[in-house]
Order: C-alpha cells, then structure tokens, then sequence
C-alpha cells in the first residue's frame, strides 16, 4: 500500500519502494516552482528519472534542464537543488540509496502540513522546521554556507523551535 506525503504546497511523494538498501518515490513537483534551499545528503545517493514534464536542476553550482527520459545523479555530499519552473507538472522516480531514514524525514514535513504548521505562502515557518532539521541531519542538510556555522545555526534554530512547541513527530 503506497502513500502520498506533501513536501511543499505543490510538491508530493507517493512511496513505491521501502527497504533499508532502497527508497523509490514517484514524486510530483507542481508547475512554476521555485528552487528549495541549497542542500545535501551527507550518506545517501540520489538518481531522478523524469517521466514527463521538465525539472530543473543545480548540482554543485551548475543548472541543468531535465525533459521526459533524462536520469540524473546526485552523489552523497553534493550540494543540490530540485525544482519544476516549467508550465506542467513534473512527474520524476527519485531513488534513494540507502534509504536511511529519508522516508521519515518525508512523513515529518508532511505532518508540518497536515498540522498546518505553515505560513501564509503555504510553507513550514523556520520555528517549526528548524527540529526537523537539527533531527534530521543524517538525511538532510542545509548548504547555504560553511559547514560549521550551517550546523549551529541549524543546532539554534532546532533548540527555538522546540522551546515554542514543535516537535519532529515520533
């Protein structure tokens, strides 16, 4: 039984496959996005197929358009972003390996959705993403600067987030 967790207001996964070597989503990236914050996986790969619509992409600073067929890579530690600027809806298999803990981190920011945790553009607010983030950690980081001072912004944001109330779901 496969299902849908929302990752932003326009962007879904549906799971397809869930094993400890392997996570497969189909995910939908909504039409006219606008790129995620710069990121990495620190212990996982990554490979997109696009099945139909265009995805963008900047993989270490370069950007790529990915049409219908095109597969791509994504190497643990390789600070990427993934969006869909195009006019139709993106429909892309994302492979995830080892799938670590990717599929909880995805159930955590759908949970910030369903709980309406979220601003008036429809997105989770630092507070209560920063939780996910400092938990999250073995599966996603943030890369919109040095290392270290990436980790104790996201270590302060975490500890804020909680003082208001918010909690990564158990």
């Amino acid at each position: 039984m496969s299902r849908t967790l929302k990752l932003t207001p326009t962007d879904s996964v549906t799971i397809r496959r869930s094993t400890p070597e392997l996570l497969e989503v189909e995910a939908v990236y909504g039409h006219k996005g606008n790129p995620p914050p710069k990121h990495l996986h620190p212990s996982q790969d990554e490979h997109f197929e696009v099945m139909s619509g265009t995805l963008r992409a900047r993989i270490a600073g370069e950007e790529r358009t990915l049409e219908r067929g095109a597969t791509l890579d994504v190497p643990r530690g390789t600070v990427h972003q993934m969006w869909n600027a195009g006019d139709e809806p993106a429909r892309v298999i994302w492979q995830t390996r080892p799938a670590g803990r990717t599929e909880q981190w995805f159930a955590s920011v759908d949970a910030l959705h369903r709980e309406g945790h979220v601003g008036r553009d429809g997105t989770p607010g630092p507070l209560a993403f920063g939780p996910l983030l400092s938990e999250y950690r073995d599966v996603f980081r943030l890369a919109a600067g040095p290392a270290p001072l990436m980790k104790a912004a996201t270590s302060a944001l975490g500890a804020a987030g909680r003082a208001r109330g918010y909690r990564p779901p158990a």
